[in-house]
């Protein structure tokens, strides 16, 4: 919501999470220039500077104004740990003590890609998907998300190949960021705006386990790189993974998909999401499905390896079998990278963003007792 004037005096905003829209309105509102609101989110953003009486091309009245009623406020950074392949990790905490996972995965192209949450847990309960199993606790604010780019930013971490701290975003870490629909937008605004990361809009992604509607708003009002969590080449079986599924089904999905790249200004490839599970959708009849749902598709589907965590009741597949699966869509004129597996020794890699985080609804630890229960 944008900012009053009434409610500033009463309550210091946090103007982190501030498009620069909802920058400009804030400081009309003070009485000030709209020129104001670039100054300041360059300094936010660019500079890392919280504190207004460093940014010197304020005046001195408006600096002291602004410590009255606005403030720039980050989570509070509850753990960071480096893999030993350079994935850096942070837990960080949001209002109220909930506790989200944020991950910053280098590349050797000198790629850095940061996966940002959009809530604290999920309400999808995606059966192969360990941060699902912690339900879900609530969404998080604008400034909560784009506060991970900002931490990621200026972590303090050097790199000699010049380029940023953070060349990519994906909106890939815990929730589903389409549940979350309009902080999630005003922080993607926000990673594209340049006067804050200027990031290009095809390095930002954002990936949705198919809220079809969502999809179609998300279009009308934003260009950013769009990834579907597939997972399943049929109904039937997409039913079982992802509930969502039984409301939009693939077919609908795919058509939201198709819509919405029409939409694009420029020629824009989707990316489809494939968790490989041993014996579950990873035989040859899979990938011929797959490869006939998304024909006429521009898209690249990546191949993740499933991660096993306790009571999942899946298995990761052999190498040699992620490599047949992969021929076998080379084969039918699709590219399908797979996902390599990193930052496992810090619990980063994909599907194991539980990790050490605080489960505040306790849904995880009574899901393995009750399979404990039903095992004995």
């Amino acid at each position: 919501m944008t900012p009053h004037t009434d409610s500033v005096e009463a309550q210091p905003v946090n103007l982190l999470g501030l498009s620069r829209q909802e920058m400009e309105h804030f400081f009309v509102e003070l009485g000030e220039k709209k020129f104001r609101a670039p100054q300041v989110m360059k300094w936010i953003h660019q500079e890392g500077v919280t504190d207004f009486q460093q940014m010197s091309n304020l005046s001195k009245a408006l600096r002291e104004r602004l410590e009255k009623v606005a403030e720039v406020r980050a989570p509070d950074i509850a753990y960071e740990g480096v893999s030993r392949d350079g994935t850096r990790k942070w837990v960080v905490e949001a209002e109220g003590g909930s506790l989200i996972e944020m991950v910053l995965i280098p590349a050797d192209n000198g790629r850095r890609t940061l996966c940002v949450s959009s809530q604290v847990g999920c309400s999808l309960d995606c059966s192969f998907c360990s941060t699902g199993k912690q339900g879900f606790a609530r969404n998080l604010t604008a400034a909560e998300i784009i506060g991970q780019v900002w931490i990621a930013t200026h972590s303090g971490a050097t790199y000699e190949d010049g380029r940023k701290p953070v060349t990519n975003v994906v909106m890939m870490g815990m929730g589903e960021p389409l549940m979350n629909f309009r902080p999630v937008v005003s922080a993607m605004k926000l990673m594209l705006d340049d006067n804050a990361y200027g990031i290009s809009k095809r390095r930002v992604t954002l990936s949705t386990s198919g809220l079809v509607p969502k999809i179609d708003q998300l279009g009308d009002e934003i260009d950013v790189s769009l990834a579907i969590s597939l997972h399943a080449p049929n109904d039937e079986l997409r039913n079982e993974l992802v509930p969502l599924n039984r409301k939009y089904n693939i077919e609908t999905l795919l058509d939201a998909c198709r819509r919405y790249l029409d939409k694009c200004p420029d020629a824009r490839m989707l990316t489809v999401e494939y968790t490989l599970m041993a014996g579950v959708n990873d035989q040859q009849h899979h990938a011929t499905q797959l490869a006939e749902r998304l024909r006429g598709i521009p898209c690249k589907i990546n191949l993740i390896p499933f991660n096993p965590f306790p009571g999942s009741g899946y298995e990761k597949p052999s190498r040699n079998q992620v490599m047949r699966f992969q021929h076998w869509l080379f084969e039918l004129g699709h590219k399908a990278p797979v996902r390599v597996t990193r930052g496992d020794d810090i619990d980063a890699a994909c599907g194991q963003l539980v990790g050490r985080v605080k489960d505040k609804t306790r849904r995880q630890q009574r899901y393995i007792q009750t399979l404990s229960i039903d095992a004995s």
